[in-house]
């Protein structure tokens, strides 16, 4: 019986070599459009590939992350670092207060909708990204923040550097659902470059992307509906009225 069992783990234990030895780093170039010709006024950056299994494809059961390893989106600067954040379904976000005054975080516009309230500098608040989706983050005080975090079901997804490099490690061979987002890329436009992609040691780039933009963005109201008031003096005395 133990030399069953030990020979039933070795099994195991190659066959769980091997299929670690297959995954592979898939890799994309993207480059940003405008009016059909290549945009120069910034980079390529903060393009989000996502890829779902389809049929047989393996999805990877990853451990959770440690709680010192969570995902933060700094406010610093009267910004969020970083401006897009992708983390799996189910992930708490750190959201610290990184300035000398108070930020009230919010998200009312699809993904996961909360607000964190008014908090002072030097404090943290967290939001559990319990479902698939992308929230629009804001404050309620200072209306130049804003940020995106992208709450994906599947662990295989890559962001775009300055470049448009994108690299999605760790990516068994199989079949998968494409899906691509940009902020200044419309919804519609998006959903066209949504195709099945097949995955192998041999076949792990998937070419040459390019996206159409010319989203403008626009002012946003606060969190009550409004547009934002007047600024006021950006102290730690700031009080709720």
């Amino acid at each position: 019986m133990k030399t069953a069992t030990f020979y039933s783990f070795c099994v195991l234990l190659v066959c769980g070599a091997l299929a670690w030895a297959q995954e592979v780093t898939v890799t994309a170039d993207v480059a940003l459009m405008n009016n059909g010709k290549k945009s120069k006024a910034h980079g390529a950056s903060n393009v989000v590939l996502w890829l779902t299994p389809m049929g047989s494809a393996p999805l990877s059961n990853l451990p959770p992350a440690h709680d010192s390893n969570r995902p933060r989106l700094v406010q610093r600067n009267k910004s969020f670092e970083p401006h897009v954040l992708v983390v799996p379904v189910g992930s708490v976000v750190e959201f610290p207060n990184r300035d000398p005054f108070f930020h009230n975080v919010f998200s009312l516009f699809e993904g996961k909708r909360f607000d964190l309230g008014l908090y002072e500098a030097g404090s943290t608040r967290d939001v559990v990204f319990d479902k698939p989706g992308i929230s629009y983050i804001f404050c309620n005080i200072h209306s130049e923040m804003s940020a995106v975090v992208i709450a994906l079901s599947t662990p295989y997804y890559g962001v775009s550097d300055r470049r448009g490099r994108v690299n999605i490690p760790h990516v068994p061979p199989g079949r998968y659902a494409l899906r691509i987002w940009y902020e200044e890329t419309l919804p519609e436009e998006l959903n066209n470059l949504t195709r099945e992609v097949a995955v192998s040691e041999g076949a792990s780039s998937l070419g040459a992307m390019r996206l159409p933009t010319g989203i403008v963005k626009q002012d946003h109201q606060n969190m009550y509906g409004h547009d934002y008031p007047p600024p006021l003096p950006d102290s730690p005395s700031y009080e709720r009225h």
